[in-house]
Parts: C-alpha cells; structure tokens; sequence
C-alpha cells in the first residue's frame, strides 16, 4: 500500500504529518538552511562533471604520469638488455680470440668491436639477402 498526499499536505497512513511541514519557524529555517547545502553539493558535483576541459587535463596529467613511469621501466629494461648484450659479446670474443687462427680473422674481430654499427649493419644486410633468397626460391623453386 503506498502512502498518499491529501489536499492539506498531510499523508494517508500510520503518520498524520505535513509533508516536509516543519514545527515552526525555526525548524523550517533549518530545513530550509539543509537544503540549501544539499543543493549547492548537487550544483559542484554537476558542474564537476560538466567541466569537460578539466577533466580533460587531469586525465591527460594522469596519462602523463604513467607515461613517464614507463619510460623509466623501459631505460632500465633497455640498459640491462645492453649490458646483457655486453657481457656476451665480451665472452664471444675472449672465445674467439683463444679459438681463431692468428691473423685477418682476429684483426676483423677487433675492428668489429671498434666499430659495432657497421658490424649491425653488415649483418641486417646479409640477413636481407638470405631472407630475400628464400621468399625467392618458395615463390620459384629452386633455379
């Protein structure tokens, strides 16, 4: 059963009170004051919501933030994959140095390590050319 409004304010049911009625004036005062600050949280939540363009800024200064700590996840990732890289290489060529014959092959060996871009350079082209062979040779046969 619900409760109803009648004519006078009042609700039909176990309650014979105004609705919202207060006591007197300084009740309604009272309401009067609660109301007015329920409505003023109802307006700053709405105008928070609607304030698009800040939003927008604390999200991009959010993203910002995330961004930056990936950078640094990322050096660090990158300088331990470098050192890795290092330490390898360090072994191939004490490895090498005691393993290959005297001559050109250890004098190539030193001016790889003097200059590694070239060397990387030189290897992605070999790696082009293999690879290209072989898509060659499927598409083909072999000639």
């Amino acid at each position: 059963m619900t409760d109803a409004t009648s004519r006078d304010g009042t609700r039909s049911g176990s309650t014979a009170q105004p609705v919202g009625g207060a006591k007197g004036p300084d009740e309604l005062r009272q309401q009067i004051e609660q109301t007015r600050g329920q409505l003023g949280d109802t307006v700053e939540e709405l105008a928070g919501k609607a304030d698009v363009k800040g939003r927008a800024k604390a999200r991009a200064a959010d993203l910002k933030d995330k961004a930056g700590a990936m950078s640094v996840q990322l050096r660090s990732s990158a300088a331990h994959a470098g050192h890795a890289v290092h330490d390898r290489a360090d072994r191939a060529r004490d490895t090498a140095g005691r393993h290959a014959p005297p001559g050109r092959a250890r004098g190539a060996v030193r001016a790889g390590f003097g200059h590694p871009r070239a060397v990387l350079v030189a290897g992605a082209a070999a790696g082009v050319v293999v690879a290209a062979s072989l898509v060659r040779r499927r598409h083909h046969g072999p000639c």
